[in-house]
């Protein structure tokens, strides 16, 4: 059980590591979240600094979403305790202590975590969410879809009670944080990738 407790504590700390932050300060000097669409993000650091910090932050978002259900796994004794690592990883991300609380969005934190738990439901969310992107140039479509599929084909592939529960967890996480992007596609306000903003 402490041992639990104590990998769930690393993954937030872990999550907290907002690298859109720290490679735009470093990169910059600036605080990304005062730029572009104030998010601190894989998407907003790509606008703003270009496409190799934006894959930069893109990938270590990504992994530390993977490390995060590694520390579960060798810390933990039961099925719960890797996805709970993967859920704290994203709530570090989103909420960093870091940071003030203010953090990103949590989307390719979650690609991490949803991947190295169920590869297979991952995959098939994440083809969606690319052919999306790349159809419509929204950022924000495609990660609400991958969201959204989660659940759908972990419930079909890869079905297990702590992964479903933790998917739609994540599933409202990301909508609560997408809520401006999704009043904004709806009013065909939303910035397309690409699409500088300063």
């Amino acid at each position: 059980m402490l041992y639990g407790v104590i990998a769930v504590a690393l993954s937030y700390l872990l999550g907290s590591v907002s690298f859109s932050i720290v490679i735009a300060k470093y990169v910059k000097g600036i605080d990304i979240r005062q730029h572009g669409s104030g998010n601190a993000g894989a998407t907003n650091t790509l606008r703003v600094l270009g496409k190799g910090p934006g894959l930069l932050v893109f990938f270590l978002d990504i992994a530390k979403g993977v490390a995060a259900v590694w520390i579960g796994h060798g810390l933990g004794q039961n099925d719960w305790i890797p996805v709970l690592c993967g859920l704290a990883a994203i709530v570090g991300h989103n909420w960093p202590i870091w940071f003030r609380f203010k953090g990103g969005k949590g989307i390719a934190t979650t690609v991490g975590v949803i991947a190295t738990l169920a590869f297979v439901p991952a995959l098939c969310a994440g083809i969606v969410a690319i052919v999306t992107i790349a159809f419509t140039r929204y950022v924000s479509l495609g990660s609400l879809l991958f969201a959204a599929l989660t659940p759908l084909f972990i419930s079909i592939f890869y079905f297990s009670v702590p992964l479903l529960c933790a998917s739609l967890l994540i599933c409202i996480f990301a909508f609560v944080r997408h809520r401006t992007n999704i009043v904004k596609l709806l009013q065909g306000t939303e910035n397309k990738l690409g699409a500088k903003k300063g």
